[in-house]
């Protein structure tokens, strides 16, 4: 029997029942809807994560307090004060230093700011101005304080959208005073509203390094130092360096006991990659509990198929069809079914994906890019097939194996 006309009874059998065999795909559609839904979104939010953090510049690096450990008795590291004035000092020194073009200190806590009676729980980011150029930030109104204000320690403020909003209610927030810790702030830049991501600046209020730590914080160390190579070439030799001079800062002669992290933004593009990757394969497991569902679905539909079909099974076989024609024709039918399903998920998947990346994009103002997922198309229709293959090869393997005598007498 040829491979057309086993496909051609395939189908026919197939549509003789068209309900029945739309709801024993259905199994199949949700599984690879499911798997195309998230391999998709997964996709989509890596391209967000490392697209923000491209847009810090690939020459950057950032020192960060604390060693990075898997070992849950290394959590406290993560809160470490190990980054000191005396290692802004050390970084400064060219000669320790050659390929470090600027750095800057950074403090983060957080604060109510308040204008009036309307208060606010903030973030509070204490740096330089070179966070204007780091994060790539223009402000709406004003402009940032600069290198003078740091020295000065002056009490000057750049707050996010969130904090213009709730503080000052459609006011101008120019000039404006805001108290933070009992101390007054005056407003010298608004920024625009930068719609969340990776880095939110809408709750936060910015001001200079050194009056956060005197004023806000009280604290005499740096929870992060972020640097700037020369180059991107120059990224490498300069982490490098900046770690001999740290390990050289705190007395550490085991490289194993650094008390600090050096994090350049393919390590983090790496990590954040690896994150967004092992979520998405939980997900994918997670959704791969529907086709096994979908699989044992047709298996049993395809054992009641066989035993409907006794009588046509044993007529084929007494015309001449040999088992193997039997057991091709029953396989390619449990084939051709989760293959329709896959199709029909791979469909639907990259509709609702495509769906939320423009409800994301348009609603809520996220840069989420649709991604067509090929490989998790390849996977859906490769499982697909599989999937009919291993549970559609008892039901046809027992329907080759019917005598054609007892199948004729079947009633």
């Amino acid at each position: 029997m040829t491979l057309r006309h086993l496909l051609k009874t395939s189908l026919t059998g197939l549509s003789t029942n068209r309900s029945r065999s739309a709801l024993t795909i259905l199994g199949i559609v949700i599984g690879i809807t499911a798997i195309m839904l998230v391999v998709s979104l997964g996709a989509g939010a890596q391209a967000l994560i490392l697209g923000e953090v491209q847009g810090l510049g690939t020459n950057t690096i950032a020192v960060i307090p604390g060693k990075v450990s898997t070992n849950p008795s290394d959590v406290s590291a993560l809160f470490s004060d190990s980054l000191k004035p005396k290692d802004i000092t050390a970084l400064e020194n060219k000669a320790n230093v050659p390929g470090l073009k600027d750095l800057m200190p950074v403090v983060i806590s957080s604060a109510v700011a308040s204008f009036g009676s309307n208060t606010y729980q903030s973030t509070i980011f204490g740096g330089t101005d070179l966070m204007a150029q780091i994060f790539d930030i223009t402000p709406a109104q004003g402009q940032f304080f600069d290198q003078s204000d740091v020295n000065a320690l002056s009490n000057v403020a750049v707050i996010g959208a969130d904090v213009a909003k709730y503080l000052f209610d459609g006011q101008d927030p120019m000039n404006q005073n805001i108290k933070i810790k009992g101390r007054n702030f005056r407003v010298v830049a608004v920024l625009p509203k930068s719609g969340g991501g990776l880095f939110n600046f809408d709750p936060m209020v910015m001001m200079p390094y050194t009056t956060a730590m005197t004023y806000v914080t009280g604290q005499k160390y740096y929870n992060r130092i972020i640097t700037q190579a020369v180059s991107d070439a120059a990224v490498p030799e300069t982490a490098h360096d900046i770690k001999l001079t740290l390990e050289a800062s705190h007395n550490i002669t085991d490289p194993t006991k650094d008390d600090f992290t050096i994090e350049t933004q393919q390590t983090l593009a790496n990590t954040l990659g690896t994150i967004t990757n092992a979520l998405t394969y939980f997900l994918v497991a997670v959704a791969s509990i529907a086709l096994f569902v979908g699989g044992v679905g047709i298996m049993n539909i395809m054992l009641v198929s066989v035993t409907e079909r006794t009588r046509e099974i044993g007529l084929r076989k007494a015309l001449g069809a040999k088992n193997r024609d039997i057991l091709r024709q029953f396989l390619i039918e449990a084939v051709l079914l989760t293959v329709i399903g896959g199709v029909i998920g791979i469909i639907l998947g990259s509709g609702l994906a495509f769906i939320v990346a423009f409800a994301l994009t348009h609603f809520l103002g996220v840069n989420w890019q649709f991604v067509f997922p090929w490989s998790g198309a390849i996977l859906g229709l490769s499982v697909s097939a599989a999937i009919g293959l291993i549970f559609g090869g008892y039901p046809a393997r027992q329907a080759s194996k019917k005598s054609p005598i007892e199948a004729l007498r079947y009633e």
